[in-house]
């Protein structure tokens, strides 16, 4: 087990049973189900949240939660991969709520939406020592 894995398994338990390492972890997935819905969007139309198959108890298991993050890295391959040339960026597309956007103003939102959550208090072996 590295290091950071075994940090994160030794966390102390909080009162309702939750650890820090469990917040990280929801915030972690939340920012990735976020990237999976932009994805899912524009490669398949599919812009529905992932809200159920990333709970915490569908992504129970560290082997789980790395699936996930798999799933998500390929979805967001396969839409880099249908851009062939930059100005491609600029073409409008719909988003769930009717609106037109950009595909660039899109991924920026996406980019800025996933950062908030993943960067929310994230524990670092500095952070653990105080």
């Amino acid at each position: 087990m590295s290091d950071s894995a075994a940090a994160l398994e030794g966390q102390p338990r909080e009162s309702d049973g939750s650890t820090h390492v469990d917040s990280w972890r929801q915030r972690i997935v939340r920012g990735a189900a976020i990237v999976e819905q932009t994805f899912g969007g524009i490669t398949a139309n599919l812009w529905d949240d992932p809200f159920e198959w990333t709970l915490p108890e569908t992504l129970d298991t560290r082997q789980r939660i790395l699936e996930y993050l798999e799933e998500v890295e390929a979805t967001r391959k396969r839409a880099f991969e249908g851009f062939s040339t930059d100005s491609e960026l600029s073409k409008k597309v719909a988003v769930p709520s009717g609106e037109l956007q950009t595909l660039l103003n899109l991924l920026m939102d996406t980019l800025a939406r996933a950062e908030d959550h993943k960067g929310r208090d994230v524990p670092t072996r500095a952070n653990d020592r105080n």
